[in-house]
């Protein structure tokens, strides 16, 4: 649930080799927005800033965490078409969000999606965000999600990036005077740096690093602990994450080593559907659409990264009643299935994908609950750290409310407390 774009755009973020990516040493300011930018702009198209140029940013507030502006070239005599062929996405960094997200990896990610044709160009970096290169296409809400058109292509696009993309490993990568909300105190302090990078990359033991099961080791390290209620919270979430790490890091499951490489933010703002004319099977009955953002991008288990996103069919309000039902989720894994052992590079000779999608049908309402402890970690860090005019605090604890009720309908509490089965996982429970 991170940042998004608006009518017309995609953006990205990546993974694979950063020096390759032109740096630019200079900053993008709210106080001076239009001329930061356009610094930023004119240092990567220098040619702009000839006597027949007429730059204009257009700014897209779908986002919740940076700050996404399209600049766009109105040269006398071009079509709009010619206009957006060469226009420019520039997406500012929230404040304090490395201490969430892995910039150095983002990076990586971002090329590694260029070189598979997963993404847009990357035009440069700047000190505190990047910039790339824009493509058209209709940015999707959250109603949107749950058109079968889209939520076919969507499993269709989903599959080609687990089925294609390898997951490199590395580091969970954090700046350790940024490993936390400053000024406030972590059970992390009293470990060394060597001892803190383990803590981080073996959470998972056997898993490489990093990976969905690192990064919210990560947040729960950065959580605030300034107050004994803060205290106990990140007690209760790491001996949460302890126990999912028992019960979910070792499943079996598709790619390699059970991960696969995962977008993890597949909110309706990332979606974006292309134009007939650029679909990529040339039917234009056939919906195309690619992703944007590419800051959470991480080695995940693909169960998880498609729960995520049947999350965000409710959206930022989290409208439950809207989810989808069995046979919603059926449909769209079924489509996934078929895409997915169509894009391996070594297909099995023999695949029973009847068997397949059976499979993940079924370990994906077993992963339902985990989005809601991410994405309720992330809000909480969130909460203390940006400057943007979002409730935070309140989304936190509805994404932890839907673990928690997860919880007690997996473990049988609610059932045995004779409490009425919450909306969210009646939705996941109905069948039509």
């Amino acid at each position: 649930m991170a940042v998004g774009a608006e009518n017309g755009e995609a953006n990205g973020n990546g993974n694979h080799a950063e020096h390759h990516i032109r740096y630019i040493p200079l900053s993008y300011t709210q106080d001076e927005s239009n001329d930061s930018a356009l610094r930023l702009v004119l240092a990567v198209r220098p040619s702009w800033a000839d006597s027949d140029s007429h730059v204009e940013f257009v700014r897209f507030t779908d986002g919740i965490t940076n700050t996404l502006l399209k600049a766009v070239n109105k040269k006398p005599g071009l079509s709009k078409d010619e206009v957006d062929n060469e226009a420019i996405l520039l997406r500012a960094y929230g404040n304090g969000t490395d201490l969430i997200i892995d910039r150095h990896r983002e990076t990586q990610n971002h090329e590694l999606l260029m070189r598979h044709g997963l993404a847009p160009e990357l035009i440069g970096r700047f000190e505190n965000g990047m910039m790339y290169r824009f493509v058209q296409g209709t940015v999707t809400q959250p109603e949107d999600l749950r058109k079968p058109a889209i939520y076919k292509a969507v499993a269709r696009r989903l599959a080609q990036w687990h089925a294609v993309v390898p997951c490199i490993p590395g580091r969970t990568g954090h700046s350790r005077k940024n490993s936390k909300i400053e000024g406030f105190p972590s059970p992390a302090d009293e470990l060394g740096d060597a001892e803190f990078q383990k803590a981080l990359d073996h959470v998972a033991p056997g898993k490489p690093s990093p990976n969905v099961w690192t990064v919210m080791q990560k947040w729960i390290f950065a959580l605030p602990t300034d107050t004994e209620e803060q205290r106990v919270r990140q007690a209760t979430l790491q001996k949460e994450l302890g126990l999912l790490v028992d019960e979910f890091s070792q499943r079996p499951g598709l790619g390699k080593n059970g991960l696969v490489f995962a977008h993890c933010d597949l909110l309706s703002g990332n979606v974006i559907v292309l134009p007939k004319s650029q679909s990529a099977n040339g039917d234009k009955a056939t919906e195309t659409v690619t992703f944007i953002d590419y800051e959470y991008a991480t080695p995940s288990p693909a169960a998880f990264d498609i729960a995520n996103h049947f999350a965000e069919w409710g959206g930022f309000d989290c409208d439950f009643s809207v989810l989808p039902t069995r046979s919603q989720r059926r449909e769209f894994i079924t489509e996934y299935i078929h895409a997915y052992f169509d894009k391996l590079p070594q297909r099995p000779e023999e695949v029973d994908e009847q068997a397949e999608i059976d499979k993940l049908v079924a370990e994906v309402d077993i992963f339902r609950g985990l989005p809601g402890f991410y994405w309720g970690i992330w809000a909480l860090i969130q909460a203390t750290i940006s400057q943007i005019d979002f409730d935070y605090a309140s989304y936190a604890e509805i994404r932890l409310g839907e673990y928690w009720a997860w919880r007690a309908e997996t473990s049988g509490s609610r059932e045995r407390e004779g409490k009425p089965m919450p909306l969210r996982e009646r939705r996941w429970a109905q069948e039509e």
